[in-house]
């Protein structure tokens, strides 16, 4: 039990359950201010696009791919921000 505690697909569980309750808290109930819900969604998306490279990188092992197909999934979270950011506050 203790050696699966230690490892990092553990580590990066629980931080995905922390960013989980995060999106949830500022989607019900956000700090930014009254009628600021566009922020809160920024964040969220930008929150969800991280778990989603977590996820990539750790249990899809993404982290250990050849470096052009990593370059190829980081492009990918970054232009996925990009342009559901962009799409949300252009809107």
């Amino acid at each position: 039990m203790g050696a699966l505690v230690r490892t990092s697909a553990t580590a990066v569980w629980l931080i995905l359950c922390g960013l989980t309750v995060t999106s949830w808290a500022l989607g019900t109930r956000h700090v930014f201010g009254v009628n600021a819900h566009a922020w809160a969604s920024v964040v969220i998306i930008v929150v969800a696009v991280f778990k989603v490279r977590l996820v990539g990188l750790y249990f899809m092992e993404l982290k250990y791919a050849p470096r052009s197909l990593r370059g190829l999934f980081e492009l990918y979270c970054a232009v996925l921000v990009v342009v559901l950011n962009g799409m949300l506050l252009l809107n």
